[in-house]
């Protein structure tokens, strides 16, 4: 099955927002969540703020810039999403970014460096992030 795309920026432009930012894992959990994009980007920046610099991390999660792996996953237990891994060490991609492959329903799908929410197989994000189908997911939050 082909993959389905439409634009969604999960209402940043209705909050006052531009599109163009490292915004992926706001846009996709205001969508999955159902709550307005500016109140999980006050969280993120909430959480963001009491984060420490290491080498790996050089700055702080900001809802505009990135979010970093700790922080999404404190961030999705407050929204009450839950976290289905779809891809184990030394298993290989076994999923793909593909309406096929994933489970009905609203979820925020982890891909490589990018977080897209997918709505009943529709993948609802600012651009096709699938790499034509091909693009290996990590795992998966729902609700």
């Amino acid at each position: 099955m082909d993959t389905i795309w439409t634009y969604n920026d999960g209402g940043a432009a209705d909050a006052g927002y531009t599109v163009k930012a490292g915004d992926c894992v706001c846009r996709s959990f205001a969508i999955v969540s159902g709550k307005p994009y500016a109140e999980v980007a006050a969280l993120i920046n909430q959480l963001g703020s009491s984060e420490r610099k290491s080498k790996k991390r050089r700055g702080k999660s900001t809802a505009r810039s990135g979010v970093y792996k700790p922080t999404t996953k404190r961030l999705a237990a407050m929204l009450g999403l839950t976290w289905t891994p779809t891809m184990f060490i030394g298993q290989g991609c076994k999923v793909h970014l593909k309406a096929n492959e994933l489970p009905s329903g609203t979820i925020a799908v982890s891909c490589s460096k990018h977080v897209t929410a997918v709505i009943d197989g529709v993948i609802n994000d600012t651009y096709d992030p699938s790499r034509f189908g091909t693009r290996c997911v990590y795992g998966y939050w729902s609700k």
